[in-house]
């Protein structure tokens, strides 16, 4: 009976290597995680679909066992299984607390949890973000990871650990200047508080 147990642990160190090959074999680079038990974590710019696949890939070859917060009546039925096996947190929107609410919870009940949001929303000319990232960070007391996909570096990165504060415009900027230090798939598509930015760092 120990056998089988032995290679169940090592069937995903083996998937780890796997897909970090994979990525650097496509020229990318993954620094590690910072050491953290539970985190939000804050991904960006989103400007392309293969930014959500090169993040995914990120996380698999880390070993992060991210989640992320989907509607709930997205999990009727085989999908729920599929999504679930994804990462998904099924979340009710018309719930007491809100989204908001049952992210806190989630993150406060569990021992380990890295849970990944887009604040942009979009991944096209986003006007504003949402920010109930930052008031899920402060009520559950855990760290925001800034996470980013350079493309010209071609390197998925992690350049601040923010502890979120009361002034969330300050906690903001700091976010926002993060993304904008980085070239994303496209630039013309970037949300507007980050083009702002990035075109002063990058002006034509």
């Amino acid at each position: 009976m120990a056998q089988p147990h032995f290679e169940d642990q090592r069937k995903p160190i083996l998937t780890q290597r796997a897909v970090m090959k994979l990525i650097n074999l496509f020229g990318w680079r993954v620094p590690p995680f910072p050491d953290v038990e539970k985190a939000i974590v804050v991904g960006g710019p989103h400007t392309s679909n293969w930014d959500g696949v090169i993040g995914l890939s990120g996380a698999v070859a880390l070993g992060l066992h991210a989640r992320f917060l989907i509607k709930h009546d997205l999990f009727r039925g085989p999908m729920g299984w599929i999504l679930r096996k994804l990462g998904g947190i099924p979340v009710n929107r018309a719930r007491a607390g809100g989204v908001v609410g049952q992210a806190v919870r989630q993150l406060q009940g569990s021992d380990r949890l890295i849970l990944v949001v887009t604040p942009e929303g979009t991944r096209s000319n986003a006007s504003q973000w949402k920010t109930g990232f930052h008031r899920i960070a402060r009520e559950a007391g855990v760290p925001i990871i800034v996470t980013v996909a350079d493309y010209s570096r071609r390197e998925l990165r992690f350049p601040l650990v923010l502890e979120a504060t009361d002034d969330l415009a300050a906690d903001l900027e700091q976010i926002y200047q993060c993304f904008a230090e980085v070239t994303p798939r496209h630039p013309e598509k970037l949300s507007a508080p980050v083009r702002e930015r990035f075109l002063a760092r990058n002006p034509e």
